[in-house]
């Protein structure tokens, strides 16, 4: 049957139709890519040292077709091989053939795709760059090898910077378990289970430990009530997404941005604020991740030295106690060796405020000499520490060790390929982008991703750094 007029052909064609269908379109190309140099080639003339085709050697074959000359005639190879087809490295036909040996091996990398292009009968000018630029582009790779995206490191927001007494400003989360011994039975010991809360003061980088028995709401509103009575009222709380933490903010009515919205009320009588962070994003909570990974440390030492021994939940107080005197007591900034500078900067030294045992009166004082005493020395301490906190360790924080560079910010529209550590890569879900949240410098960091499930449409709020973008949108 004759093929007339733009149509689907049947899917079972001959080879020689394939074949010649396959010769019409390679002549085509080359006629309107090597329109000049098949004329002159026809003439027998010789082409131009300026045209790309010149240190190839092309001669046209019997069907018409431009091929590469060389010097490969007598080599054990297949005539494909010998004298490859020419063809236009930026041509939609050179495209399609690409792309469909580079399907052929299994999306690997260049050096396969150029082989098996080769070794097909095809020679591409500008060869590589026109592979990679379609493995760059290739949704299949970006789905099994693509990086997740990211951005340039955000500013410090402010309650990080801060100079507000100490733990006005909170980063809290939940870690553990250990087994304690909570009872001696007749067949042993009853063992139950401990967690605790680590609070971090944003600005001065201490923290505050408190053990509590499970990871209900209720459990952790009774440690945060403990951590409220001893360091006072805190303005601004910081933590991730537990349903613990969650479930709190509701019970104490803590207005927070849970929906991503800005935080209009205080409540009335805590004055304190609630933020979470995106979920899956444990870099944004790094202030106390990072005294978490000391505390567990330090806590191993511990267990260690204390061997076969059964650890009580009294023994686990004390231990969580003396590993916060001991993180309070690190140095911020690095110790200076200086004899004129023997002030060491710790959290401990403004909590406390004592640097060194107290001497003994030389000679008796009244009481009101005493107290001015005292207050004094109180001041002069704090006074230091403020001094040196932004003198020193401000600068510490100024730079940023990683991201420094901005990167293209997520867009509606995108289509992106949605990190689970949970599962494997292959089937992590794909989704669309709906909306970003962009920071106060204008980049995105956060994205909601719309995610077709067998239960219906998804949307899952997400960090820029957990999804890996497939298609971007032409917005």
């Amino acid at each position: 049957m004759e093929c007339k007029g733009w149509h689907l052909c049947s899917p079972h064609l001959s080879v020689d139709i394939l074949k010649d269908s396959t010769t019409i379109i390679l002549r085509s190309v080359q006629q309107e890519v090597f329109g000049a140099e098949l004329e002159l080639i026809a003439a027998n003339q010789c082409i131009p040292k300026s045209s790309l085709l010149w240190s190839l050697d092309p001669f046209i074959d019997c069907k018409g077709v431009l091929r590469v000359g060389g010097r490969l005639q007598e080599a054990n190879l297949g005539s494909a091989e010998k004298r490859p087809v020419i063809l236009p490295g930026r041509h939609h036909v050179t495209t399609l053939i690409v792309r469909h040996y580079h399907a052929e091996s299994q999306h690997q990398g260049r050096h396969f795709t150029e082989g098996a292009i080769r070794s097909a009968g095809f020679w591409i000018l500008g060869g590589k760059r026109c592979v990679s630029k379609l493995i760059f582009e290739c949704v299949t790779c970006k789905r099994l090898r693509g990086k997740c995206e990211v951005q340039k490191m955000a500013d410090l927001p402010a309650d990080r910077l801060s100079t507000e007494p100490p733990f006005s400003n909170i980063g809290l989360d939940v870690f553990g378990p250990w087994s304690v011994s909570a009872r001696r039975t007749r067949g042993g010991h009853a063992e139950s289970k401990r967690w605790a809360i680590l609070f971090t003061c944003l600005s001065v980088r201490a923290i505050h430990i408190e053990v509590i028995e499970s990871l209900d709401t209720s459990s952790f509103i009774n440690g945060l009530r403990r951590f409220l009575a001893i360091r006072g009222p805190v303005k601004h709380i910081r933590s991730d997404r537990g349903t613990n933490f969650i479930g709190a903010s509701k019970v104490l009515g803590i207005p927070s941005n849970i929906d991503e919205t800005s935080v209009q009320g205080f409540l009335s009588d805590h004055d304190c604020t609630w933020t979470f962070n995106s979920p899956h994003s444990s870099h944004m909570g790094g202030v106390w991740e990072r005294m978490i990974g000391v505390t567990r440390r330090i806590l191993d030492s511990m267990f260690l030295q204390m061997g076969t021994s059964k650890l009580t939940h009294e023994v686990l107080v004390t231990f969580m106690a003396e590993v916060a005197a001991i993180v309070n007591n690190r140095p911020l900034i690095p110790v200076s060796y200086d004899p004129m500078d023997p002030f060491i900067l710790t959290p401990a030294t403004l909590l406390t405020q004592k640097v060194e045992p107290c001497p003994a009166p030389v000679r008796d004082l009244e009481d009101k000499d005493l107290s001015r005493q005292q207050w004094r020395r109180v001041q002069s301490l704090s006074d230091t520490f403020w001094d040196r906190w932004r003198k020193q360790y401000l600068s510490t924080l100024q730079p940023r060790k990683k991201w420094t560079s901005e990167h293209r910010s997520l867009k509606p529209g995108d289509v992106v390929l949605l990190r689970d550590n949970a599962v494997k890569r292959n089937v992590w879900p794909m989704g669309i982008i709906t909306e970003v949240f962009p920071s106060k410098d204008g980049l995105v960091r956060k994205v909601q991703i719309k995610v077709p499930k067998v239960d219906g449409i998804k949307l899952f709020l997400r960090p820029a750094c957990d999804v890996v973008l497939l298609i971007a949108s032409q917005v």
